[in-house]
């Protein structure tokens, strides 16, 4: 595809023009797509090593690294973990799942190691540590799509963390920021678009100006989408927009007992 087109389809629009010519791996950042449907075929434990190498290239806060990456092929466990999630049974076709954890329990370790007092567990680590670990997941979402394979980030994986960290055996001062599903894809979604760039990107200073409008324009763009919560919100059988699901979503509680988890696991969060 050209470059216009692959704006076009990625904001429905074309708000800027990129260059009339770009490097391959550029187009194909912007061609990606989350992939729900994966054939059985296996992931070759060399291809897996590689891209997980591609995840720990990503940078990291100050080389601390504070993250580590729970492989699984087990299919038990990955049907486990759909099952919990409850609304993503595609989870259990993917012949890998990979969750990203926050690691402050191996800086904790270097510190014993060394005689010197871990003097920095607060919110500011955990940050890093969830920072980390976010930032090896988008190298490894776009390694995979370089290498052919499809990818699903899922944050549903802190709705049961109670039962996610027991069954990958976390210990203390290690969480997970999120789990991505991996495998061959049968088929590739379509291209979502994103919110105009006059609303996510701030040049100089931050500035809410114009958002109402951009967003109604944005709203308008995209076709209506199955209403989330309906059990609470009640049914839509329009269905929604992209705003009025974010309403409905984020009006909603969830992971409201994350903090009380974190705070029992090591992390003091001050």
């Amino acid at each position: 595809m050209k470059p216009e087109d692959l704006i076009r389809a990625r904001y429905g629009a074309l708000p800027f023009t990129p260059p009339e010519a770009i490097p391959p791996a550029l187009a194909a950042l912007l061609d990606r797509r989350v992939t729900r449907r994966y054939s059985a075929e296996a992931v070759s434990e060399a291809l897996l090593d590689t891209v997980l190498a591609a995840a720990q290239s990503a940078p990291s806060k100050s080389d601390l690294q504070q993250y580590s990456i729970i492989v699984t092929r087990d299919p038990v466990k990955i049907a486990k973990v759909a099952d919990w999630i409850g609304t993503m049974p595609w989870i259990k076709d993917a012949p890998v799942l990979l969750i990203f954890c926050g690691d402050m329990r191996r800086g904790q370790a270097a510190c014993a190691q060394h005689g010197r007092e871990h003097a920095n567990n607060n919110m500011d680590t955990f940050l890093n540590t969830a920072v980390d670990a976010a930032l090896a997941l988008g190298m490894a979402i776009a390694a995979a799509d370089a290498a052919g394979l499809g990818t699903c980030p899922i944050s549903y994986v802190r709705s049961h963390i109670e039962k996610v960290a027991p069954l990958f055996a976390l210990p203390k001062g290690v969480y997970p920021v999120a789990g991505l599903s991996l495998g061959w894809p049968t088929a590739r979604n379509e291209v979502t678009p994103r919110l105009p760039p006059s609303v996510v990107i701030h040049r100089e200073a931050y500035s809410s100006a114009h958002e109402a409008e951009a967003i109604s324009a944005y709203d308008a763009l995209r076709p209506r989408q199955k209403p989330r919560y309906p059990e609470i919100h009640g049914q839509a059988p329009e269905g929604c927009t992209w705003s009025e699901n974010a309403a409905r979503q984020l009006s909603v509680p969830e992971r409201f007992g994350f903090r009380a988890w974190l705070r029992s696991r090591g992390f003091e969060l001050d």
